[in-house]
């Protein structure tokens, strides 16, 4: 297979890598667990979130780690499921930059509610649980765009539902589920995901992007982790206004605006309201990001 496992990631979108990501840690923990003969979780440990913002301050990178730890099989399967198929409407309409700045921006507000709900509200206070789980993460990815797509309809096993109404299940499974649960913690954390998302769909709508100044860490942060190649030295270059380069990049800009154009349409009107030729101008704008 030409490129191997490298070339096949690269090919992956940013939701197939995440889950390509999580199934390997979980895998990578069992094996060591087994061949080391470890207590179940000792590996875990100092990667989960605590329930104390005091322990949290110990190891302030679980906020993010504990989105990549799972607590079972069955955890697992659930979350990677649900990202892949939020995932493949979320790419329909963003890219990826947009993509990773939803989906780590509710993990980190999950892992803040979650902690908080511990340190505020007696009930938690009886039980001591670290949270494990991508599924603030997905959680914010699904309400973004049940919030900012409402009226588009999508198959659930016989029938269409609205994303609507896709949203506001999942919300008030969460809220009846925290007494009733062993874990009422992870539902807190759904919640602080289901709000980031809510509220960056909402400020979307108005034109604003709250996920810009992360979206610039990221980028960031990933360039200190660029592998440091020989780079050819730098050179001006002077380009005429009517060259290749300038055609392209307002060819850019002028299928930006019809993007924003179909999206407003969509948020006022459903997905159903577009012509066959908007849905295929989207589709492949969608495959290109």
């Amino acid at each position: 297979m030409q490129g191997g496992f490298q070339y096949q990631y690269a090919r992956l979108n940013p939701a197939e890598k995440l889950i390509t990501i999580n199934v390997g840690i979980f895998l990578l923990l069992q094996l060591l667990t087994f061949l080391l003969r470890l207590p179940e979780r000792t590996l875990e440990y100092w990667f989960e979130l605590p329930d104390s913002f005091l322990l949290f301050l110990t190891r302030p990178w679980s906020l993010i780690t504990y989105s990549f730890l799972h607590a079972g099989f069955l955890h697992l399967l659930f979350n990677m499921i649900m990202l892949y198929y939020v995932g493949r409407i979320f790419f329909n309409f963003f890219d990826a930059n947009r993509f990773y700045s939803v989906y780590f921006m509710g993990v980190m507000l999950g892992g803040f509610f979650f902690m908080a709900a511990y340190s505020i509200f007696p009930a938690f206070t009886l039980s001591n649980s670290p949270l494990v789980g991508a599924s603030a993460g997905v959680m914010s990815l699904l309400i973004l765009v049940c919030t900012y797509l409402p009226q588009q309809e999508v198959r659930v096993l016989f029938f269409n539902v609205r994303l609507w109404q896709v949203g506001v299940f999942f919300v008030l499974y969460d809220l009846v589920m925290i007494p009733l649960n062993s874990n009422p913690g992870g539902r807190i954390a759904h919640l602080g995901g289901a709000l980031l998302g809510y509220v960056y769909a909402s400020r979307l709508a108005q034109g604003s992007d709250i996920g810009v100044p992360f979206m610039n860490f990221l980028n960031g942060l990933k360039s200190l982790f660029t592998p440091l190649t020989r780079k050819a030295p730098l050179k001006t270059v002077y380009r005429k206004p009517g060259s290749a380069g300038s055609g392209s990049f307002k060819a850019k800009e002028a299928n930006q605006r019809k993007i924003d154009i179909i999206l407003d349409k969509i948020s006022k009107s459903g997905y159903e309201s577009l012509t066959q030729a908007e849905k295929d101008f989207l589709f492949k704008a969608g495959k290109e990001e």
